[in-house]
């Protein structure tokens, strides 16, 4: 049987087999857009190819994951490839990206290895080559607003190899091409062969530039490995923006070298403390990956062990904890303490240093009116300064803008550089205080409220930026039991991934998708740790993952067997422990689970 060979999918049906037709009396057909089978009489006809073959000519999209905004084109020929001979040919071995480029090939490499039986990865096949024409090579790092968009051609040689062809901007943009091809190789089970599509085009470029997960590392202590695994799975979903919320009240595991101390006495351990070089790691980590970690520091509120010698926090683990804060353990700085900000400036400074960041999160969100209020010290300090107005809450929302400004002074001092900063939705950001504090030009406010909040028009209206982290379609540690009382937590229920993909920026805004930035699927860790971190975010985050690179028109039937097959490919090629959607019977089964 020669290497390369041909099928013509039919308009209504195509005779495409599972590994198992010649041996049964079943065939796979495209109908309506979806591979089926089909009881036959004669199990021993010829031209029979395996289900993962027919899911790439089948789908309207090829089973891309996620869908391209642009042309997508995919021949009729398919041609063996050799896992061992996919190698870069076309690009300067000088350019400054192009260690992104070789990594990526590299990894598209391992995961083609990783994707068909020893048999298949020593079977031959044809060598494939990558040519690049990148408009800026000099782009390293994927900063805020990079344009991510591709082109990608596939097709034969005249020596009888693949040449697989990108445009792009940068290096970046470039490094989708190379996933979105990884998911063109698929392994025909039927032959035992890794194959992929000779002739294609896909044009493709995302719709929002900010397109996140967000970890929470200190409720329960996530390790080094488990966040590089969940990198490799944002990579393979083109998610690029890891927010990293390192540090709150329950442990301090960040090693600042000018504070140690912090650490030493707020991490649950010596073990579970990050420390400078496993930083770095993990920045480059992503960088090279097309992910770029944005560190969070909140604050004045999420803050209590490892602060417990300072004298700079009230409230820690003060009980009933309840009147005080949302979980226990209570803590929150006294902003009237002068020399709380040289220790913030300390950490922003350590920070910078490691992170590299190009947009800074300071938090701010649930701070507790209540617990400045039982300190007869800060009161004592309101009264001194004449901040006795008749409304309370006025002259707590001072006191933290008063925090705020000598804080972000520290930050920039450390910086050298004036970052646009991130902050959570709060009493600061309402429509009656946010212009008097927080300006536009400089801050970027994450939305963690419900989709339906009316302070998102208010902040849409008064002309700002906004992340959308919503915790009704967003929060991905919901609906499991309740640890501070019983019952469900606070947020239940349960998030399907059929809602993740439901929450459409477009919808939300109203269509005023220009201030939307994007969007970060939030995981609180109260109740998860290393064992159960994967199965939390995937495949969940791959359904914003598409919603973000795509704003699809379509609702999640359409994406249904798309996205059972990108799950496949994430525990494949990544290792991360997606939990399962459905029964394997609706993979192999399409259109034929979900109700219509």
């Amino acid at each position: 049987m020669k290497d390369n060979w041909f099928f013509k999918l039919l308009i209504v049906s195509c005779s495409i087999w599972s590994a198992t037709a010649l041996n049964s009396a079943w065939r796979w057909e495209c109908i309506g857009g979806f591979c089926q089978k089909r009881r036959i009489n004669n199990s021993t006809e010829t031209g029979a190819i395996s289900l993962s073959v027919c899911q790439i000519f089948c789908s309207n999209n090829a089973a891309l994951w996620p869908k391209p905004t642009g042309k997508v084109s995919v021949g009729n020929y398919l041609l063996p490839i050799n896992a061992n001979s996919i190698d870069i040919a076309g690009i300067a071995a000088t350019a400054p990206s192009v260690s992104i480029l070789r990594h990526a090939v590299q990894r598209l490499r391992q995961q083609t290895e990783q994707k068909g039986s020893a048999k298949a990865r020593n079977k031959g096949g044809r060598a494939a080559f990558f040519y690049f024409d990148i408009a800026d090579t000099s782009i390293v790092d994927p900063v805020l607003r990079i344009d991510e968009s591709y082109s990608l051609f596939v097709s034969e040689s005249s020596s009888g190899s693949l040449n697989v062809t990108i445009k792009a901007q940068n290096a970046f943009g470039a490094r989708h091409a190379i996933e979105t091809f990884g998911q063109l190789v698929v392994h025909d089970d039927l032959r035992d062969e890794l194959v992929v599509p000779r002739d294609v085009e896909v044009e493709d470029a995302p719709v929002y530039t900010y397109r996140g997960l967000t970890l929470d590392t200190s409720r329960n202590f996530i390790s080094v490995e488990a966040i590089k695994r969940n990198i490799d799975a944002m990579a393979a979903s083109k998610l690029n923006r890891f927010h990293w919320h390192i540090t709150d009240t329950h442990s301090f595991p960040f090693y600042s070298k000018s504070q140690p101390q912090l650490s030493k006495l707020g991490a649950y351990s010596p073990k579970k403390v990050y420390m400078p070089d496993q930083i770095e790691d993990i920045v480059e980590y992503a960088r090279v990956r097309g992910v770029k970690v944005v560190p969070e520091f909140d604050a004045p509120a999420h803050v209590g062990e490892g602060w417990q010698d300072s004298g700079f926090v009230v409230c820690l683990n003060k009980q009933p904890w309840e009147l005080y804060c949302v979980e226990p353990p209570c803590g929150q700085f006294d902003p009237t303490e002068d020399g709380l900000y040289d220790v913030l400036g300390d950490i922003y400074g350590d920070m910078f240093e490691l992170f590299k960041p190009d947009i800074f999160h300071m938090g701010g969100d649930e701070i507790s009116f209540s617990c400045w209020r039982s300190e007869e010290k800060i009161l004592n300090w309101l009264n001194a300064r004449g901040w006795n107005s008749s409304s309370e809450e006025e002259n707590f929302t001072k006191l933290w803008n008063l925090f705020q400004t000598k804080a972000i002074a520290q930050l920039d001092f450390k910086a050298k550089t004036t970052l646009p900063i991130i902050m959570w939705t709060s009493e600061l950001t309402r429509k009656e205080n946010i212009q008097k504090y927080l300006p536009k030009d400089r801050y970027v406010i994450q939305v963690w409220t419900e989709g339906s909040d009316p302070q998102i028009k208010d902040l849409l209206d008064a002309n700002y930026t906004l992340i959308l982290s919503n915790y009704d379609a967003l929060y991905l540690d919901c609906g499991f039991a309740g640890w501070v009382a019983g019952g469900n937590n606070w947020c239940s229920p349960y998030i399907g991934w059929q809602k993740v993909y439901s929450n459409s920026p477009y919808n939300i805004s109203a269509g005023r998708t220009d201030q939307i930035l994007g969007s970060s699927a939030a995981l609180w860790t109260e109740q998860v740790d290393d064992s159960s971190v994967d199965g939390r975010f995937w495949p969940r985050a791959a359904a914003l993952a598409e919603i973000l690179w795509s704003e699809p028109k379509t609702t999640w039937r359409e994406a249904e067997p798309r996205i059972l097959i990108h799950r496949e490919r994430l525990v494949r090629d990544t290792g991360v422990n997606a939990e399962a959607l459905e029964p394997e019977w609706c993979l192999q089964n399409e259109n034929n689970c979900p109700q219509n």
